[in-house]
């Protein structure tokens, strides 16, 4: 089955307000057709960020300025003609239906089988191209895939889910966590299945369950708290991917634009509700340009806060991280700290693994290189304001500092509830977190807040019953795997007159890190520098 004449009747296409309303057009019905939409926003894309060229007097194609001529540059969108579109549309489903018989795999009462899944990922695995960078930007959509033969991760689940859809099997959806997609079928969709890789790549994990990843409390699997996505956030999913990026320096205003139309639209139709990741990405676009009476950035970041809450039991990391990147953006350390903290208590509760790369060298880049930099500037800041004798700092941009972070006791007590929630995700995690690299940083960021501040925080220890004490050591496999007791940080601070002395520290040993992507080297095999224990 091709296009409808509705469908057919949108064409063509050659700005943003005709794919606005061919976007509408579909989330107007129950199945809006995911090939037709990614197909477009595939051909959008790679004439606007991959082959960005403007043709002139070449017959088929033609763009369409945006604005009058003067100082502004003028922006461009191209012309998608429906006879295109059609053929592509038609290359995919031939290639689907002619691929899978589906009278092999019969239904579960009504709903599909996981043989049927399998033999569907297998059609759109073993029909992408053998050798290609897999990271690469522009190859989620369709379009790449018809015309190219390439595909990143997420985009190999969800073309699954769109060759699913061509075979009207209407109970698979994608399940998506903040690193990774796979699909759900099934009744309520409680069945699930692997059908793309993952970092290096897990091909042999095609077709099984998610049971283990979320089992073993890894990030990645988000502990069963994931998207589980309705034809409607497939959608959404979709328009997320679309990488405005021309080059490392350059984004295409049109995509941007485009993106931030379409979000929009799923926005006042109520599709975002459950789409944190989304509600954050379409608050930066609001912060890079606002749209006139439209909610502020900061009103859509605690949004996608409140979702994550509301439908995923707090277990997204994310949307904290958003918040925080917003506030540091603008020169707000205090809440910036206050995020980053939040941050970490989610985290907290997750066993590391190997595969949680992704949100490990988030954790690592704040710890290491953001906040270190933001208190050197600060104190940086403070000390040429004194020495000038006026009382004004300004960063190193020129823009304001909250110079008073360094003299708020809450700010540093959110610096340590940051840094204890990263100890307490080591805890009970089969790999090692932190190592020489973290304690480093953590002693000079912690001595740049004076004494007198760091000696009115109080750290409370909640006292434990012998009921915990008895289930705590019977866990001998998780005792095993810690790298030692947690002791109490002491409230007792040197005298103000001698400097922060940081050997005073608690010490406790911490094994050398696995090989991992992170830009510290990687310590020896003895035992270095200890990292500052706190308690919990």
């Amino acid at each position: 089955m091709g296009l409808k004449s509705a469908q057919a009747a949108l064409f063509p296409i050659y700005s943003i307000d005709h794919v606005v309303k061919l976007f509408g057009s579909e989330l107007e019905r129950d199945e809006p057709d995911l090939t037709l939409l990614s197909l477009v926003l595939g051909f959008v894309e790679h004439f606007l960020a991959v082959n960005r060229v403007v043709p002139i007097n070449v017959p088929g194609y033609s763009f369409d300025g945006s604005s009058e001529q003067g100082d502004e540059p003028r922006t461009c969108f191209p012309h998608v003609d429906l006879l295109q579109i059609r053929a592509l549309h038609a290359r995919f489903t031939t290639m689907i239906r002619g691929a899978v018989d589906r009278s092999l795999y019969p239904h579960k009462e009504g709903y599909s089988s996981r043989e049927l899944v399998k033999k569907v990922s297998d059609v759109i695995w073993n029909s992408l191209s053998r050798s290609y960078f897999k990271d690469r930007a522009h190859i989620q959509s369709l379009f790449s895939f018809i015309t190219g033969t390439k595909l990143d991760s997420s985009g190999v689940a969800f073309a699954v889910v769109a060759a699913c859809q061509v075979l009207g099997l209407r109970d698979v959806h994608l399940g998506l966590s903040e690193d990774h997609a796979w699909v759900i079928f099934g009744e309520n969709g409680e069945e699930t299945a692997e059908v793309t890789w993952h970092g290096k790549g897990n091909e042999d994990r095609r077709g099984q369950t998610v049971t283990a990843g979320v089992a073993e409390r890894s990030w990645l699997y988000l502990k069963g708290s994931y998207l589980k996505c309705d034809r409607k956030m497939e959608v959404a999913l979709m328009v997320c991917a679309i990488n405005p990026s021309i080059d490392h320096h350059t984004d295409s205003v049109e995509l941007s634009q485009l993106q931030q139309h379409l979000l929009w639209l799923l926005y006042d139709l109520g599709h975002l509700k459950k789409y944190p990741m989304a509600l954050g990405n379409l608050a930066d676009l609001e912060e890079l340009e606002p749209m006139p009476g439209r909610p502020d950035p900061l009103t859509l970041f605690h949004e996608a806060i409140a979702s994550a809450k509301i439908y995923y039991n707090n277990e997204h990391i994310y949307p904290y991280v958003y918040l925080a990147s917003y506030f540091w953006r603008n020169r707000n350390v205090k809440d910036a700290l206050v995020s980053w903290g939040d941050a970490a208590t989610v985290i907290q509760d997750y066993n590391y693994c190997r595969e949680d790369e992704e949100i490990y060298k988030e954790f690592f880049d704040i710890a290491n290189d953001i906040i270190p930099n933001i208190i050197k500037e600060m104190a940086s800041a403070i000390e040429a304001s004194e020495e000038h004798g006026d009382g004004e700092t300004e960063g190193q941009h020129g823009s304001p500092l909250s110079n008073t972070a360094l003299q708020d006791p809450e700010s540093f007590a959110q610096l340590l509830r940051f840094y204890d929630g990263i100890c307490k995700w080591e805890e009970g995690s089969s790999t090692p977190v932190l190592h020489v690299g973290w304690a480093t940083f953590l002693v000079q960021s912690i001595s740049k807040f004076d004494g007198q501040v760091r000696h009115q925080v109080s750290i409370i220890v909640k006292d434990t019953d012998s009921n915990e004490d008895e289930d705590q050591h019977s866990d001998d496999s998780r005792e095993a795997r810690r790298r030692g007791p947690r002791r109490e940080s002491k409230a007792e601070e040197p005298p103000l007159a001698k400097k922060f002395q940081p050997e005073k520290l608690v010490e406790r040993r911490r094994s050398a890190p696995s090989q991992r992507a992170a830009p510290s080297p990687t310590p020896g095999p003895g035992p270095g520098p200890a990292t500052p224990a706190l308690a919990s």
